[in-house]
């Protein structure tokens, strides 16, 4: 116990952070950084009632200039997200896209915006589309996969949602931490997205940021080392379905 303890101390002052930092649109690749509000830090928020754990560019500000692209993605198509290190990625580090001491869920949501390069993101309503977190079967999480994925995980935009502007926020949490809160450390960008040919059939329930999180959160506050995890709950909403 004492061992798994300590190892959790070494891992949370690890540096082996990450940046989500290119798109993908049915594989078609959309460029490093465009459509994309992405740091020039690949630090982590904590701080699960802060504004940064909206869209980051805060504590961490954007890389300049910020990307005024809007990313088009049909309803139906599969988005993929690249991660990696850090900006400007060099070959041959064995930290990216991210240590494999970060382990935890990885989560997207969308937001209907009236200017998907607005600078103002206080006040969105989101709804999750994808999740991704413990398969107790193979003990591996969502990041494990990302890692042999070399920093690639996709999803798809929803059919039955209105056409329109959107911010596409992409989600790790790293949980190599979390036995105590704030421990947890959350990376997060948001894409700018025109949704087409969505059908509107379906109007999504949605969520705040800040307020779909809380410290308490089975899934924000955990030991994933010690007792074994056998079940893993992801915070926030259910995933909306058409």
């Amino acid at each position: 116990m004492k061992s798994l303890l300590s190892l959790a101390l070494l891992l949370g002052s690890s540096s082996a952070h990450t940046i989500f930092q290119k798109l993908y649109v049915n594989g078609v690749d959309q460029g490093e950084l465009v459509g994309i509000r992405a740091p020039s830090y690949d630090g982590p928020i904590t701080d699960v009632t802060s504004n940064d754990l909206i869209c980051n560019g805060g504590i961490n500000p954007y890389q300049q200039p910020v990307s005024t692209a809007i990313i088009t993605a049909p309803a139906g198509s599969t988005l993929t997200a690249e991660w990696h290190h850090t900006l400007n990625q060099a070959a041959g580090d064995p930290q990216d896209p991210i240590d494999p001491s970060h382990k935890g869920p990885i989560i997207t949501y969308l937001a209907k915006i009236p200017d998907a390069t607005q600078t103002t993101v206080t006040g969105l309503q989101w709804f999750k589309i994808a999740e991704s977190g413990f398969d107790a079967s193979t003990n591996t999480w969502a990041v494990d996969t990302l890692i042999a994925n070399k920093g690639k995980v996709s999803f798809t935009v929803p059919t039955c949602i209105a056409s329109g502007q959107y911010l596409l926020r992409h989600e790790i949490i790293a949980l190599h931490a979390a036995s105590s809160y704030p421990g947890a450390q959350f990376y997060m960008e948001c894409a700018q997205l025109s949704i087409t040919g969505g059908t509107g059939a379906k109007t999504p329930a949605t969520v705040s940021f800040p307020g779909a999180y809380h410290g308490t959160d089975p899934g924000i506050t955990i030991n994933i080392y010690y007792p074994t995890v056998t079940n893993y709950t992801i915070p926030g909403p259910a995933v909306f379905t058409c």
